[in-house]
């Protein structure tokens, strides 16, 4: 039942004033505690502001998350026509009661809503639903930021009493009350929600380790999903672990000096196991002023054995399981950088010898076999004392950091070389051998650079190449000065054709039976600034920068050149040399081909194809290339013939001879030069030219030089002979004079 004050004294009125917010309060602060929502527990502050001051309707707004705008809290005696119109009006100076109480912070009241100029926006709305007065007071937090608005209304105009005041402002401070406890509520619900939803483990413990609270992401991450009998204790000593410090010592000081740590370790599950994790801990004081530490614990083992991946892909190869180039660049750079305090190191750069051999032969996951084998030995030979990578192909490398005595790095190079001619078991029924080739520098002595220092290895190893293979070499100045010659060589290339430095000169080939020339080979030579550079020299540098292309062409332009002007006048042939890289930079788009035929057409249209001959080396046989084979198949059919140079040097196989369409083997004058002395060669070559003669091919033997080497090749049956004993190399003039003289006998 309401209470009237009319008929009571000042004292009675106060004392039945603190009753009555005494019930309010218990009311409010009840549903506060047991946890009720928080629209219940504003409208029944609302209902009860309403029974108390009779005539009135009251509201509360809600202050919207942005700041801006104000939100229907409760108003359950208020039209909704009414509530949904103010539903998310904007705050601000003058408007309205409730807008510029939230925008000011300070009680608004307006007793007259028709006059009032707050309301001048709004009074249509407020005055159809009989609401002529409104006095608003703001809800502020405990922290005095402003929550909303409470507010009553009344059917006439009316200003507030004392009593109406002081209503208001406790109506104001129970409703923050309620919005402060139910925020609190739901950012704890939502807090403990996060806490067992999240997927990162979450644990908080006390100074002695023991688990004060965890989700069950921690349980499950530290491999104890079971419910009954949970571990205890979680410590940072016992079940953490960082590089150099097993025991987590380190975490546990951090922790204590500076109240927080942040970093990865391996964590050890209560089965023993261990994982990688990102870790983020933090030490705090409870409402008791004791110590809490906090955990978070985010598995990134996946992610580790990714980057693990990752790094391995790029540092180690895949077959062999050796570090790369990459890793073993990154080695040296180290003992580069360190230099001045370490004894120097040695390099030694391996290539297998005639590893394609081993492709082409037995397929190539032999190939692989062999690779693999190879870096076990090296690996093995190395043991703890230097550093194996393979670089790519068949070429492996050998670090050893702080070796640069000659005498312990050549019985090193030796023992490689011992092994790995050691034979390979690369399948059940294949047995192959194979050895290595060695360069070798040092750092100190021979380079200061990484460049420079592979550079240096890597003609080493060339020459060991050169030199027979299956064995080692180490850098010397000498090499240094035939690369740097090599790299000057390779810029004179590029203008000695345009400025005449090349000269063709033309060596005789003699008919044995006759003693005629009837033949010629076509030789070039490079006269620059009064040195004279050999073909040996220069054509091995021609062809890897590919100016071989273009002084191909240039030779042959000279060589057929005289064969059409004069060849037919005196009965000769002419030979002209092929390089291996110029047929295989043609072959693709049959280039020979066209350059053979635009030269001929230059000349006329009855050149004499029948008298020249194009010069292969043997090396070329090998390859067998179909596209090859119908090339010269091809230069056949117009009438060219087909010579295999030095025959004899190089893999020589009956096969080849079978199946390549060839008309002439040249022996190599290498033979000749040594048959006096050994019958061997005089085998050899007897057996050679009947070999050739069976298989319709004419010989001609290079070098011949005295007397008795015509007299031998005569004695087998060689066709043609080819040598200083006749003639040296003669330019076009003493080539032509020595046809005319040959002519007139």
């Amino acid at each position: 039942m309401h209470l009237g004050y009319e008929s009571i004294t000042p004292l009675e009125r106060e004392e039945a004033d603190r009753e009555i917010s005494i019930r309010r309060y218990n009311k409010i602060l009840t549903m506060v505690l047991d946890g009720a929502p928080l629209s219940n527990i504003l409208s029944a502050l609302v209902r009860q502001i309403e029974y108390e001051k009779l005539g009135t309707r009251a509201s509360v707004l809600l202050l919207s998350d942005d700041g801006l705008s104000l939100l229907n809290g409760a108003a359950p005696n208020l039209p909704d026509a009414y509530n949904r119109a103010i539903h998310g009006v904007n705050i601000g100076e003058g408007v309205g009661s409730c807008g510029e109480a939230a925008f000011s912070g300070n009680r608004v009241i307006v007793e007259d809503i028709a006059t009032h100029p707050n309301w001048t926006d709004f009074k249509g709305l407020a005055l159809s639903h009989d609401l002529l007065a409104c006095w608003s007071e703001p809800i502020k937090g405990i922290s005095g930021d402003v929550l909303g608005t409470f507010a009553m209304y009344y059917d006439q105009i009316k200003s507030p009493s004392t009593s109406d005041l002081i209503l208001i402002q406790e109506a104001a401070r129970l409703a923050s009350l309620a919005i402060e406890r139910s925020r609190a509520f739901q950012f704890q619900r939502q807090a403990s929600a996060i806490f067992n939803q999240l997927p990162i483990a979450l644990v908080t413990t006390n100074a002695e380790g023991h688990i004060l609270d965890a989700n069950e992401t921690f349980f499950n991450t530290m491999s104890f999903n079971g419910e009954d009998k949970r571990p205890k204790v979680f410590s940072p000593t016992k079940h953490l672990s960082i590089t150099g410090h097993s025991d987590g010592e380190l975490i546990a000081a951090s922790l204590t000096e500076r109240g927080h740590w942040q970093g990865e370790a391996k964590v050890f599950r209560f089965d023993g196991q261990d994982f990688d994790a990102e870790i983020t801990a933090m030490a705090f004081n409870d409402s008791s002023d004791n110590t809490i530490f906090a955990w978070l614990i985010s598995d990134v083992s996946e992610r580790k054995q990714g980057q693990d991946l990752i790094y391995y892909q790029a540092n180690y190869d895949p077959l062999t399981e050796l570090p790369n180039r990459t890793q073993l660049f990154e080695r040296i750079t180290e003992l580069t950088l360190r230099a001045d305090k370490a004894d120097g190191f040695t390099l030694m750069l391996m290539d297998i010898d005639n590893f394609k051999q081993v492709n082409d032969s037995l397929g190539h996951y032999c190939g692989d076999q062999l690779l693999i084998e190879v870096g076990c030995r090296l690996k093995k030979l190395a043991g703890g004392t230097g550093t194996v990578a393979r670089l790519g192909g068949d070429e492996f490398a050998l670090l050893l950091p702080n070796v640069c005595d000659i005498d312990a790095i050549r019985t090193f190079a030796q023992k490689i070389i011992n092994t790995m001619e050691q034979r390979y078991a690369l399948s059940d029924s294949k047995r192959v051998y194979s050895s290595m080739s060695i360069g070798i520098a040092r750092f100190g002595e021979d380079a200061h650079t990484l460049e420079k220092l592979l550079n240096c290895a890597d003609q080493a190893m060339y020459v060991a190449k050169e030199a027979g293979k299956g064995r080692y070499q180490f850098f010397n100045q000498g090499m240094q000065q035939r690369a740097e010659r090599t790299a000057l060589m390779h810029t004179w290339l590029k203008t000695a054709l345009a400025t005449k430095q090349f000269e063709l000169l033309y060596q005789p080939i003699i008919e044995v039976s006759t003693g005629k020339v009837v033949h010629a080979e076509a030789l070039i030579r490079w006269y620059r600034e009064g040195e004279t550079i050999s073909p040996l020299e220069f054509i091995p540098v021609a062809e890897t920068d590919g100016s071989i292309v273009e002084i191909g062409e240039w030779v042959r332009e000279q060589g057929m050149d005289l064969l059409y002007h004069y060849g037919s006048s005196y009965g000769f042939s002419l030979s002209v040399n092929v390089s291996t890289q110029e047929i295989w930079s043609h072959l693709l788009q049959d280039g020979l081909l066209t350059s053979i035929d635009r030269i001929a057409a230059r000349l006329g249209d009855d050149f004499p194809f029948d008298q020249l001959t194009l010069e292969i080396t043997e090396s070329l046989l090998m390859e067998g290339h179909s596209n090859l084979i119908k090339a010269f198949e091809q230069l056949r059919a117009k009438g060219c013939k087909i010579a295999v140079d030095d025959f004899g040097t190089g893999y020589s196989s009956l096969s080849y001879l079978n199946y390549f369409p060839i008309d002439q083997l040249k022996i190599d004058k290498s033979f000749i030069r040594n048959c006096q002395q050994s019958p061997k060669q005089q085998a050899l070559v007897n057996a050679i030219t009947k070999m050739s003669h069976a298989l319709n091919l004419t010989v001609v033997a290079e070098g011949v030089e005295d007397q008795w080497q015509l007299e031998f090749v005569k004695s087998v049956g060689i066709d043609f002979v080819q040598g200083y004993f006749y003639a040296k190399p003669l330019n076009k003039k003493d080539f032509i004079a020595l046809l005319e003289a040959s002519k007139s006998r």
